[in-house]
């Protein structure tokens, strides 16, 4: 088993995401539109220069700092390592958002260790706020610990999601909002997905769930959000990840996950 304390993890992490943080904040705020740099998965699917450059950064500051670990970024791939520690990365999370210079984006570092995410960090450049857990030692923002709601009814539930960029699947999403919104308060759609796990676990949201996030999309938000006291899974007894991720405050995951199932929400076709 690998030794590595989380807490010096967690500690290397909000120190770099907040330089990250600060990188992308200044290049946003030096132009007035920003370019797009490449396209991944979709026309829709785009990366700025300083996903690039942020990815570097931070890259090259947790590598230094600890040349044996592996390293997962969202841009660049993955480097493996051999001591045990994995750092999961997202540079700018929402970089639609970002692009369009909306103020609604992260920077999410996570670190595993042998393959469990143990200390993660999901800093907002725009706004300062910061959250940052460790597994088995609570979940915080900017320093203040928070907690789920107690939302206790489906009815009464505010609901974020997101969309996926190819416009068959955002047209099965679309089809399964349609049967959720008569059953809850209201639905979010904020454009995050590690701010939007984040939201849940500090009470703005009472549940989120998405389909097709990507490790470094999910690990750090979602330990944040099980740190805080949500259930964190996927559906039909599967584990968080690319075909379903749902946070919920206990008093209605178990509720929200079965109508999803039913809706057939993890699935790209009825």
């Amino acid at each position: 088993m690998t030794t590595a304390d989380p807490a010096d993890l967690l500690a290397l992490a909000e120190k770099t995401a907040r330089e990250a943080g600060q990188l992308a904040r200044e290049r946003r705020e030096a132009v007035e539109r920003m370019d797009v740099a490449n396209t991944k998965s979709t026309p829709t699917d785009v990366v700025t220069e300083s996903d690039t450059a942020a990815e570097a950064l931070i890259r090259t500051r947790i590598l230094d700092a600890r040349p044996d670990d592996g390293f997962l970024g969202e841009e660049d791939g993955h480097v493996a390592g051999t001591s045990g520690v994995d750092w999961v990365v997202d540079p700018i999370d929402g970089t639609v958002n970002y692009l369009y210079g909306i103020p609604q984006y992260a920077v999410s570092i996570a670190a595993r260790i042998d393959d469990v995410v143990r200390a993660g960090v999901v800093h907002n450049p725009a706004s300062g706020e910061t959250w940052t857990a460790t597994s088995g030692g609570g979940a915080f923002l900017d320093g203040r610990p928070v907690r789920a709601s107690a939302c206790a009814d489906l009815s009464l539930a505010l609901v974020g999601t997101g969309f996926g960029y190819d416009a068959d699947r955002r047209a099965r999403q679309a089809a399964v909002i349609l049967e959720l919104v008569p059953v809850v308060r209201d639905i979010r759609r904020a454009g995050a997905a590690a701010l939007d796990l984040c939201a849940v676990g500090t009470g703005r949201l009472d549940a989120y769930y998405e389909r097709g996030l990507n490790p470094w999309d999910l690990a750090a938000g979602g330990l944040v959000a099980a740190e805080a006291g949500a259930v964190v899974s996927g559906l039909h007894g599967e584990e968080p990840g690319n075909a379903m991720t749902l946070a919920a405050t206990p008093g209605v995951a178990a509720e929200l996950r079965a109508l999803l199932e039913r809706l057939g929400a993890d699935r790209d076709a009825p």
